[in-house]
């Protein structure tokens, strides 16, 4: 099982880019909330991660009015749930490139299963989306399909299974499920480009997006572990049915890194983000147990510096309870009823 899953993940790398409607971390080896449902409380430990990244630092544009880098901040929780054999989560951002603005919120739930050395989660997910443009600057200033100040908000669903062992895990997920239609209030202008009205004629598809990520713990001596990963991203536009949806090899894009840790404590990384970056990622944990967690990545922009920008920065904080361990009552024994 763990070979086919490798190999798939591996042969995956050949595929091009694509542009997502979602937000992408460099952290997505510590962040299995924000990428699937299934992954809530599968780890046995109450988690929470908080996220802030700035993409393309400094990002110029030809107006000098609104700023392109996409800025994003995120706040994850994964929480065991002993008595049901499960787990709860929920992971909130807010995403802003230029004048488009997303906040998201996602409820998940997660069953356990026990399978071979681990667990397999089967989770399901709730997603609210409030979706808001501010004010472009047309080309044609009688187009009524430019968004003005408009905004919307749906109501979506999301799914997927994690498979969570000691050494080995992996993780299949896709969101947006409904492929819900956000309306946005749009500008009726006259000959001269004056505002004399709104309609709602602006249209944006929530479209499906698929996660499939990987990583394996490898024990390099007594106090170093080191983990390959691999996260493969996807667009799926188009209904279900449609050969179309699955086919388009521009609609698939990969991530591959390695992160070594030391004593549970020191981390340190390098990360491949397909014809976009080369990252890298350093983290330290203290506290009791290590609990909290600092992590620092930075992305070097390799490819299309001119349309981008030279670097990106994430910062991770995180806090990671004990395993939670489930109390029970102990059995009280007398000799009244051994008779």
């Amino acid at each position: 099982m763990k070979g086919y899953l490798l190999a798939t993940l591996l042969s995956a790398a050949a595929v091009p880019a694509l542009a997502q409607q979602q937000p992408q971390f460099t952290h997505y080896g510590l962040n299995g909330m924000y990428l699937n449902p299934a992954y809530a409380g599968i780890k046995g430990q109450t988690e929470v991660n908080v996220i802030g990244r700035y993409q393309y630092l400094n990002l110029g544009n030809s107006f000098n009015d609104e700023n392109g880098s996409p800025r994003t901040g995120m706040v994850s929780a994964s929480v065991p749930v002993l008595a049901l054999n499960g787990g709860v989560g929920l992971a909130v951002y807010y995403d802003q490139i230029a004048v488009t603005k997303m906040t998201n919120a996602t409820l998940s739930y997660s069953q356990h299963v026990k399978l071979g050395a681990g667990q397999l989660g089967i989770g399901v997910q709730g997603i609210f989306t409030f979706l808001s443009k501010g004010s472009y600057r047309p080309n044609d200033p009688t187009d009524p399909f430019v968004p003005e100040s408009g905004s919307d908000h749906k109501f979506d669903a999301g799914a997927g299974l994690w498979y969570e062992s000691p050494k080995f895990y992996a993780g299949l997920s896709a969101n947006n499920l409904f492929r819900q239609t956000y309306t946005l209030q749009s500008a009726i202008r006259d000959a001269s480009g004056k505002i004399i009205g709104y309609q709602n004629t602006s249209q944006v598809l929530g479209e499906n997006h698929a996660y499939l990520t990987a990583g394996y713990n490898i024990e390099a001596s007594s106090s170093v572990t080191v983990t390959p990963t691999v996260l493969v991203k996807a667009v799926l536009p188009g209904n279900y049915d449609a050969a179309t949806k699955y086919d388009n090899q521009h609609n698939y894009s990969v991530e591959a890194g390695v992160r070594a840790t030391l004593n549970d404590q020191f981390w340190a990384g390098l990360n491949y983000r397909q014809q976009e970056s080369i990252s890298g990622l350093l983290g330290y944990a203290f506290g009791a147990d290590n609990r909290y967690r600092i992590g620092y990545a930075f992305d070097f922009i390799a490819f299309d510096q001119a349309a981008r920008a030279f670097s990106s920065h994430e910062i991770l904080l995180s806090l990671r309870l004990p395993k939670a361990v489930l109390f029970t009552r102990p059995a009280i024994r007398t000799p009244r009823y051994s008779f």
